[in-house]
C-alpha cells in the first residue's frame, strides 16, 4: 500500500494515469508529448507507477507499450470504501507485474491477477464449460462442442462463441472471441497465460483485435469475470460481480 500512495502523491504521475485512461497502450514517446518534462523524467515516473502495479508494460520489437491497471485502486475501494457504501462495485483483479512474450501484434487490453490455487484448478476453471457459470459475472452458462464453446445468458440467449486456437495445457490458451450481441463478423483473439508462483498462479489475459467495443465495456467485463474467477478458486464459493446490476440495466 505504501508504494501505491507514494505513486499517487504526484501530479505528473496522476497525469500519466489520466493519459492512459483516455488511450491505453501508449509508448514513452506518446506519453512525454503531453508533459513539459524530459524523457528521462517521464521514464522515472513510469517506473514508480509500474512498481506500484498501476501500469503494466509490454514490449513489441523496439517499442514498449504502457497500459493502465486499476486493480490496486479497486483493492482500496474493496477494503475501505465499498463496505461503507454497501453497493455493488466492479471489482477488478488484484496485483500485476508484466513480463509477457508473444508473437502477436500489440494487444488492445491486458490485465493480470495472482490467484491462490493450483495450475490444474485454474486450467480447469478456464476450459471446463460446466465451471463457467460459477464465476462469470453475468451467471452465464457454457456448452463445449469440440473446440468451440457457446455461452448463454440465464434465459438461453446466445451471447458469445469462442474457439480454441492454441492449447498448451496448464500454461497457455488462445481462443477466438466472437460476440453475438452485435453485427461484428471478424472475431478478436484472447490469450490466457498461466505461470505457477509458489502457492499462487499468475494469470495474464491479453485481448487482441478488439473491434466490438464501442463503449469500452469489454475491460469492465473482464474485470468482473476475473474477480469472480479469483474468488471462486480461492473460496470455493460461486461469485458473480455485478450481474444483477447489469441485468437490470439490460432489461429496463
Amino acid at each position: 500500500m505504501d508504494s501505491l500512495f507514494k505513486a499517487l502523491d504526484d501530479p505528473t504521475r496522476r497525469a500519466l494515469l489520466d493519459a492512459l485512461r483516455r488511450r491505453d497502450g501508449q509508448t514513452l514517446t506518446d506519453l512525454e508529448g503531453d508533459l513539459a518534462m524530459s524523457r528521462f523524467g517521464v521514464m522515472k515516473h513510469l517506473r514508480v507507477l509500474e512498481g506500484a502495479s498501476l501500469i503494466v508494460t509490454r514490449k513489441d520489437g523496439r517499442f514498449k507499450y504502457h497500459y493502465l491497471n486499476a486493480a490496486p485502486l479497486q483493492e482500496l475501494v474493496d477494503r475501505w470504501i465499498e463496505p461503507l457504501l454497501a453497493a455493488p462495485a466492479a471489482r477488478a483483479i488484484l496485483t500485476l507485474k508484466s513480463r509477457l512474450e508473444t508473437d502477436m501484434a500489440k494487444p488492445d487490453f491486458i490485465t493480470q491477477t495472482y490467484i491462490r490455487c493450483t495450475q490444474d484448478a485454474l486450467w480447469d476453471a478456464l476450459t471446463d464449460a460446466d465451471a463457467y457459470a460459477r464465476w462469470d459475472f453475468l451467471e452465464q452458462t457454457a456448452e463445449r462442442q469440440g473446440d468451440t464453446v457457446i455461452y448463454r445468458t440465464p434465459d438461453g440467449t446466445v451471447t458469445l462463441h469462442t474457439k480454441d486456437v492454441e492449447v498448451t495445457p496448464k500454461t497457455r490458451l488462445v481462443t477466438t472471441f466472437e460476440p453475438k450481441w452485435d453485427d461484428v463478423t471478424t472475431p478478436s483473439r484472447v490469450v490466457y497465460l498461466i505461470e505457477a508462483q509458489g502457492d499462487y498462479c499468475k494469470l495474464t489475459v491479453e485481448h487482441y483485435d478488439l473491434n466490438n467495443d464501442p463503449e469500452g465495456g469489454t475491460a469492465d467485463g473482464w474485470h468482473r469475470s476475473l474477480a469472480g474467477l479469483k474468488t471462486y478458486l480461492e473460496t470455493g464459493t460461486p461469485a458473480h460481480f455485478g450481474g444483477d446490476h447489469l441485468w437490470a440495466e439490460m432489461e429496463s
